[in-house]
């Protein structure tokens, strides 16, 4: 797994061999087979921001071929996957010594007029083009240790929001992928990830620490995987330095290995609308539409809302399941 830290070689030997790593930490990790625990330690260190920069730069670079780019390919044995540096330098209109120097990970002073030009030679699409703005900030920023930001409570008034919206399932979660506060109707439509006794409840931790269950529940479970893998990348860019995330990442990281070739591919994703298809155990298929909605007044946070069109059998679905819950509510309100 690589563009975590300075030490991904090592990881890698750790996890295959469980040799010996020196860090200690509290939480999950108690409960993990030594060697694991060891590979998790050596994976909790900072995230190398220049590696960040280094292998996204190399890894969009390569992925385009001259022909793509309006470029003549001269000779037939290229060495290079994709574009050469001096092709991508040329392409931005910088020299090839300070492009260079920007793929070595130093995107430092890199005015906003240069970082455009590069996402453009390289073809970014929005959410890559928003992740090396967040790598050429995070570059310039003055250099300190991992922090563990303030524990978000939910207020009290936003749980009320959640409770009023009755008929379509709703939670409020972060860019961690932490379930920090639900309606009745999410937790019944979530309760297979829910399953897990750990609070906050983090749907990436189902989707790749329990696949089998994740799979049965998430139709495309394969799209699924990747676009988590790549929404916590594009958090990660913003702030390198979240502990949690970083152990978050760490976990994952050290116990599924379809996670860690997924980060490895570098790839980001924004939170977006769509389709979200999922089998649910009491009602059966459900294909919903989401609506991630971003909260001004707590800008690391998301509402999340799924609905379906009226008349529809995922309409019919969810008032079903609405019915289900509230008759598991009455049922635990009696005993």
């Amino acid at each position: 797994m690589r563009g975590f830290s300075s030490h991904s070689q090592r990881h890698t030997l750790l996890v295959d061999t469980g040799e010996t790593g020196q860090r200690q930490s509290s939480g999950y990790q108690q409960y993990l087979p030594q060697p694991a625990r060891r590979a998790y330690s050596a994976e909790m260190a900072m995230m190398d921001l220049r590696t960040e920069i280094r292998e996204f730069l190399s890894s969009r670079r390569a992925r385009i071929a001259p022909e793509q780019a309006g470029l003549t390919a001269y000779g037939g044995n290229r060495r290079v996957k994709g574009l050469r540096r001096e092709e991508v330098a040329l392409l931005a209109g910088v020299s090839v010594d300070y492009y260079v120097r920007m793929e070595r990970g130093s995107l430092a002073g890199a005015s906003d007029g240069v970082l455009e030009a590069l996402a453009s030679a390289l073809q970014l699409d929005e959410a890559e083009r928003e992740h090396l703005f967040h790598l050429a900030r995070q570059s310039g920023a003055p250099s300190g240790s991992r922090r563990r930001r303030p524990a978000v409570t939910v207020r009290s008034t936003l749980q009320q929001v959640l409770d009023a919206i009755s008929d379509a399932p709703a939670w409020i979660g972060n860019g961690r992928y932490d379930v920090l506060a639900m309606n009745q109707l999410a937790r019944a439509l979530y309760s297979p990830v829910l399953v897990d006794s750990r609070r906050p409840a983090n749907t990436a931790r189902f989707v790749y620490l329990n696949p089998e269950a994740a799979q049965e529940f998430f139709v495309d479970y394969d799209q699924i995987a990747s676009n988590v893998a790549a929404k916590l990348r594009m958090e990660a860019g913003r702030d390198p330095r979240d502990e949690e995330l970083i152990a978050l990442v760490g976990e994952l990281s050290t116990c599924s290995e379809l996670f860690r070739q997924r980060w490895a591919s570098q790839d980001v994703r924004l939170h977006r609308s769509g389709r979200k298809r999922v089998r649910h155990p009491i009602v059966g298929q459900l294909d919903l539409d989401v609506e991630p909605l971003e909260m001004a007044a707590e800008p690391s946070l998301h509402l999340n809302v799924y609905t379906a069109p009226a008349g529809t059998p995922t309409a019919d679905g969810l008032a079903l399941l609405a019915s289900w819950a509230a008759t598991q509510q009455t049922m635990a309100t009696e005993m």
